[in-house]
């Protein structure tokens, strides 16, 4: 993806955070927790995209040490251009190769694994 597209797995990463969220934008440490990145780690990568024009950093106005991850125009255009190749990657790579009896297992299997994980984070 990184060879047809131009953009990292870290870069694709935060930018399909950003699209998910409302507004496109998301406190940096919320992000970090939702990548499950390291704060230094978020910190870096969202000052690489900011220097691409990817994102902008916005301060918090509620708090003074926060900040906020703004998807930008082009990060939005990287992102469409990307996700089709991303869609076609998965499919090459893994569902051509599974059956549809197989894809109901592993999704009943993902199933309980997740609850299992929510249950123990309560």
């Amino acid at each position: 993806m990184q060879t047809e597209s131009n953009i990292s797995e870290a870069d694709f990463a935060v930018l399909v955070e950003l699209t998910d969220a409302p507004d496109g934008r998301q406190r940096v440490l919320d992000l970090a927790r939702a990548l499950e990145w390291e704060k230094s780690r978020i910190s870096h990568q969202i000052s690489r995209m900011v220097k691409r024009g990817l994102v902008m950093r916005e301060e918090c106005a509620e708090d003074g040490r926060g900040a906020f991850a703004v998807i930008t125009d082009a990060g939005r255009a990287m992102i469409e251009a990307a996700a089709p190749l991303h869609v076609e990657a998965v499919r090459t790579l893994f569902l051509d190769h599974v059956t549809p009896a197989e894809l109901r297992v592993l999704a009943q299997i993902s199933e309980r694994v997740v609850e299992k994980m929510s249950e123990d984070a309560s």
